[in-house]
């Protein structure tokens, strides 16, 4: 169920039906090296939510593009806003999501660049009362397509705009790829410019500029159409069996509130 699709006479008896529960898919606008769209972790994460919705009910926000990818203000099209309104905005529209009825919020990242944002965030919720709970959902594959899916992959090294993203796009709009520019070369390897660091578990925020800077990362030429429909088939299946659990869930929210009441008059623990 679409957000953006319902009607406002729809749209509370789909809150009903989705249990209260809203996936939140998180992406980016950015560069996905010479032949993906700059939209490929959005439609990605649209995708991955229409799938897992259709197993298990929930309503699906419209695309949040607008999150961390200040790695990618050098390439042309990147959106890379500001990151205090970054922040702002995520929790602005978690509020108007409970406002509209919807208490359990599922963060669904498509970007990799979102990890540390999205735990951070996840911590934030604890700043303040609300009267909802953020989730964030990366369920694991179960036995059985995880190892259907790790068998199908034919690079060694794969990554951004490589053989798994672009077969995902190959699935969901494969007129958007440049099969023309898709090359089988060394470009998508990492340079290991900052290899001494990083050996010694140090880290900059411009790692990823030091091993990728055009933003390619593996090879995508043995990405199928078939293979992104077996990895977002899985991965939707996992995020159905996380909705349910999320569904079932009343202890974070009881917790939640018990640790508000507790901070407000902060006390020695017995």
């Amino acid at each position: 169920m679409h957000w953006e699709e319902l009607t406002g006479d729809e749209f509370p008896k789909q809150v009903a039906a989705a249990q209260g529960v809203c996936l939140l898919p998180l992406s980016c606008i950015e560069r996905h090296a010479h032949h993906l769209p700059l939209g490929t972790d959005m439609y990605i994460g649209r995708e991955l939510c229409r799938r897992a919705a259709a197993l298990e009910p929930a309503i699906i926000f419209p695309d949040f593009i607008f999150t961390q990818i200040l790695e990618a203000r050098h390439c042309a099209g990147t959106i890379a806003i500001e990151v205090d309104l970054m922040l702002q905005l995520l929790e602005n529209v978690c509020n108007e999501i409970a406002r509209n009825g919807l208490k359990k919020i599922v963060l669904v990242n498509a970007h990799g660049g979102n990890n540390h944002l999205i735990r951070f965030f996840l911590q934030a919720q604890l700043a303040q009362p609300r009267d909802y709970v953020v989730y964030v959902a990366s369920p694991p594959l179960s036995e059985e397509d995880r190892a259907a899916v790790q068998a199908q992959w034919e690079s060694t090294y794969d990554g951004h705009a490589g053989e798994s993203e672009t077969s995902a796009i190959l699935a969901i709009r494969p007129d958007l790829v440049r099969h023309e520019h898709l090359k089988a070369d060394d470009e998508g390897m990492a340079l290991n410019r900052l290899k001494a660091l990083r050996e010694m578990g140090i880290e900059t925020g411009i790692w990823w500029y030091a091993d990728h800077p055009t933003h390619y990362s593996g090879d995508g030429s043995p990405a199928t159409g078939e293979k992104g429909d077996r990895m977002l088939d899985a991965r939707a299946r996992a995020l159905a069996q996380a909705i349910r659990v999320i569904k079932e869930d009343n202890v974070s929210s009881h917790l939640q509130n018990e640790f508000y009441t507790a901070s407000a008059q902060p006390r020695a623990a017995e």
